[in-house]
């Protein structure tokens, strides 16, 4: 009984003391890389998500032009004015 009590005890001692040397520190997390989109990119998006069900985007919009067009569906499609500033640089980069 004394010799299994023992040779227990110093199985767990030995488990023990192996167990931090096998153990390695965990590596620090990775940092996220996110992608940061323009302003053109984010009006491409705005404009595919409230714009493209009624319009095709043009090939060519007069700059002059474009701000009134813009303006006039931001009221009539409820966009934001951020929204606004991300469209006219997606026409008019």
């Amino acid at each position: 009984m004394k010799r299994s009590f023992l040779l227990l005890a110093s199985l767990m001692l030995a488990a023990g003391l192996a167990l931090p040397a096998q153990m390695k520190p965990a590596a620090p997390p990775k940092p996220l890389v996110r992608h940061v989109l323009s302003a053109g990119e984010r009006g491409e998006r705005v404009y595919q998500a409230n714009c493209s069900r009624c319009h095709y985007p043009p090939d060519q919009l007069n700059p002059r032009i474009t701000g009134t067009v813009i303006r006039h569906m931001r009221v009539r499609a409820n966009l934001s004015a951020q929204d606004e500033r991300d469209i006219l640089k997606f026409f008019n980069p």
